[in-house]
């Protein structure tokens, strides 16, 4: 298992890597156009709450599967399976990273925060945990969907960059290749154990079908 683990660990690094690219790409032209961290925030709410539904999807699809249908362990593993590694992902390794790199952030836990989501006057742990819960639904009716893993790295990539830009301080240009590092590490590290470490736990056995398409 551990081999098998280490292997695709090293077949996601391409995405993984091509990712965090396009995630510097964007932070870069929105330090140079001094883009409203408003216009971040309101990104990263976009697009942290379709991470947690393409996760919770892929969780809880494998899940039934392997043959499972207790629906309450269902909804335990895609839950887990989806808030959180992506709150993992999404904001606690970005958080950490700003912090380690001297960049001044705030601290934001989406799927218990009382705050109403940006344009929408609804509070964001209702937003967040009714995506978590749509997820669960799809990936247990229909359990062969299959997602590409190239959509799944982006979306959290782009939703990791998204909360520097919306909840840290402006920094120096210097700092991105330390960046790109942080973008690198909270995709790779919480979207392979969301996409590996779990199908394999949940098969039971030494090998295990990954759950996305590899495009």
């Amino acid at each position: 298992m551990l081999r098998q683990i280490a292997l695709e660990l090293k077949n996601h690094a391409p995405f993984t890597i091509l990712g965090a690219i396009s995630g510097i790409f964007i932070m870069v032209f929105i330090i140079l156009v001094k883009m409203p961290t408003e216009i971040s925030y309101f990104a990263f709410y976009t697009l942290h709450p379709l991470h947690i539904i393409l996760s919770a999807i892929v969780t809880t699809a494998m899940y039934r599967k392997y043959g499972h249908r207790q629906i309450w362990k269902a909804i335990l593993v895609g839950y887990t399976g989806s808030i959180g590694i992506a709150t993992l992902s999404d904001a606690a390794l970005p958080y950490l990273g700003g912090i380690l790199l001297g960049v001044k952030m705030e601290f934001e836990i989406p799927f218990i925060e009382t705050a109403l989501m940006p344009v929408i006057s609804i509070a964001k742990w209702q937003f967040v945990n009714a995506a978590a819960l749509l997820g669960i639904i799809i990936g247990y009716l229909r359990p062969a969907t299959k997602v590409p893993h190239l959509g799944h790295v982006l979306l959290s990539t782009w939703a990791s960059m998204f909360y520097f830009t919306a909840f840290g301080t402006p920094w120096l240009m210097a700092l991105l290749p330390l960046i790109f590092l942080f973008l690198f590490l909270s995709v790779w590290v919480p979207c392979c154990t969301s996409d590996i470490v779990f199908p394999l736990l949940l098969s039971g056995k030494g090998t295990a079908e990954i759950h996305h398409e590899h495009h």
